[in-house]
């Protein structure tokens, strides 16, 4: 594995990185100011929709999406050094186009979208506007397991028919939020991976009802959100399921994988930017007659953070190496491994440099808490901890099963 970042790859980090220090870190209060004193908390603020427009005329879009007819042409291996600059702002991935779950659902219809999906609802959510939701989660049913889902799909004539109650719909809150994509059971006769259908549904048709908004510890992340939405006897025509009867789950397991690089690369991002808000406060405040970055325990703080981010970086790299060099299926390990490492990384820094600002480090004057409560959500989304260590482990296991196999077999020659 090459560890040199291409000259393509290098000047993009740069140019990221010079917009967020003139654009992005200057208005991240004036971003919340305006959420909460708008009229409307779920409709985008004006600030917003300028610095989109910047981003775009300084050709830093989309630069997520691997397809070139539609996105920058960038590997994911390329792509995860920029994401982690993105991540260093709770509002930069939107300013980008870059922001979650849009980007899914976008490598969605990239993929597997007819032309007619691709225009109707690609092409606005490539330019930025509108927003999208990801239905999957159930809140009457364990979603770690998404074969356990209960929505249904059925067909009736030239439309199907929707039922079903998700929660946790990312964006689904925003005004501008147009579309989702719908995962609910077509065959539950079939076999267990192939019950399960996807279909786009706009979230004006007549039985989709947004029940609430969610928050999270106590962060109502106006104005986008995690809603729970009911779908009542909704009907869409057959020409919104995507590729085909029984393929949701396996386009589930395509968008994941680089989400989750994208997921794991952003937490970086943000444990980078702790870690630096921490250095600044110790070398700032006194206590006991000395600066705090002369404590012994501030220094092992440091140095831990340091070491670990190093470890989640590296290895986060290498799936995203395998990602694009041998597939997703055979880094699935390394992707399994990469969600677990990463935001519980990037907890243990955010979790030091609360401690070292004290009282403000659980307040809204800095970003940390807003921080903290963000990467503690993703030891839940996209899978739990606990399913990708076992995950990790059949894997380690069937390996050894299969060496001893050889040795067997080899002996027997």
């Amino acid at each position: 594995m090459d560890f040199d970042y291409s000259e393509k790859v290098r000047g993009l980090q740069a140019e990221l990185t010079e917009f967020m220090e003139a654009y992005i870190y200057p208005n991240e209060k004036t971003y919340h100011e305006q959420v909460e004193s708008g009229e409307d908390r779920w409709s985008t603020p004006p600030i917003m929709e300028e610095l989109k427009e910047k981003a775009r005329s300084a050709g830093l879009w989309n630069l997520f999406l691997p397809e070139s007819d539609f996105g920058a042409g960038l590997s994911n291996l390329e792509y995860a050094p920029l994401c982690e600059i993105m991540g260093r702002s709770l509002i930069a991935p939107e300013v980008f186009n870059c922001n979650a779950p849009d980007t899914g659902n976008m490598e969605v219809l990239a993929r597997y979208g007819s032309p007619e999906q691709q225009e109707r609802w690609l092409r606005p959510l490539l330019d930025g506007e509108i927003r999208s939701a990801f239905c999957m989660t159930e809140p009457d049913v364990a979603s770690s397991d998404a074969t356990n889902i209960q929505a249904s799909i059925e067909r009736d004539g030239d439309e199907y028919v929707v039922n079903g109650r998700k929660w946790w719909s990312t964006g689904a809150g925003n005004r501008r939020c147009k579309i989702s994509i719908f995962m609910g059971k077509t065959d539950p006769e079939a076999k267990r991976h192939e019950q399960q259908s996807m279909i786009l549904i706009p979230l004006d048709t007549p039985g989709v009802n947004i029940e609430r908004t969610l928050s999270v510890f106590g962060y109502d992340e106006a104005p986008h959100g995690h809603a729970e939405i009911s779908f009542e006897d909704v009907r869409v025509p057959v020409e919104n399921i995507l590729w085909g009867e029984g393929k949701g789950f396996a386009i589930a397991q395509g968008r994941l994988g680089p989400g989750r690089i994208h997921h794991c690369m952003r937490q970086i991002g943000v444990a980078e930017r702790a870690l630096e808000l921490m250095c600044e406060r110790v070398k700032s405040r006194e206590a006991f007659g000395k600066p705090l970055a002369e404590q012994g325990v501030i220094m092992e703080w440091i140095a831990d953070s340091r070491l670990e981010i190093e470890q989640s970086r590296l290895l986060t790299l290498k799936a995203a190496h395998m990602m694009d060099t041998v597939g997703n299926k055979e880094a699935r390990s390394e992707i399994a491994q990469i969600k677990v490492i990463a935001p519980n990384t990037t907890l243990r820094v955010l979790d030091r440099a609360i401690q070292a600002f004290g009282g403000a480090g659980v307040s809204g004057d800095t970003p940390l808490a807003a921080f903290w409560a963000e990467s503690r959500i993703l030891r839940l989304a996209d899978g739990p901890d606990e399913v990708h260590r076992a995950a990790v482990a059949k894997l380690e296991l069937k390996k050894e099963r299969n060496l001893a196999r050889e040795e067997v077999t080899g002996a027997g020659t």
